[in-house]
């Protein structure tokens, strides 16, 4: 299981190794340098990796500020899939990502690290 150990502004530390770019971190693997069409703007092509993957939760975590967009057609894709969305500022998606998983949730966590 891939539970957060740290996370402060442009950093996150799972499982032992430190990252300063995006990612979306799965219950046994993590996809790193997520990137988005456009930076601050979730579109659903940004989540295709979601496809090859069960999951039953998608914690978003929006930036240590919350500049990270998701906007609604988003959601209700994610929620046509069976998937319950968490959307809250990059701190907040750490802790409630962890106190999920902790309970053999099958969720995922895509994290902006920075605004």
């Amino acid at each position: 299981m891939n539970l957060v150990e740290s996370y402060r502004f442009g950093k996150i530390k799972v499982h032992g190794k430190s990252y300063s770019s995006d990612l979306i971190i799965f219950p046994d693997s993590i996809h790193s340098n997520w990137w988005r069409k456009k930076g601050h703007l979730l579109h659903l092509e940004d989540l295709e990796i979601l496809k090859d993957v069960e999951i039953d939760f998608l914690v978003i975590g929006t930036g240590s500020f919350g500049k990270m967009k998701v906007p609604e057609e988003v959601i209700i894709e994610l929620k046509l899939k069976e998937i319950d969305v968490i959307i809250c500022k990059s701190a907040e998606a750490v802790e409630r990502y962890n106190n999920l998983a902790k309970t053999g949730k099958n969720i995922a966590l895509a994290i902006h690290l920075t605004c």
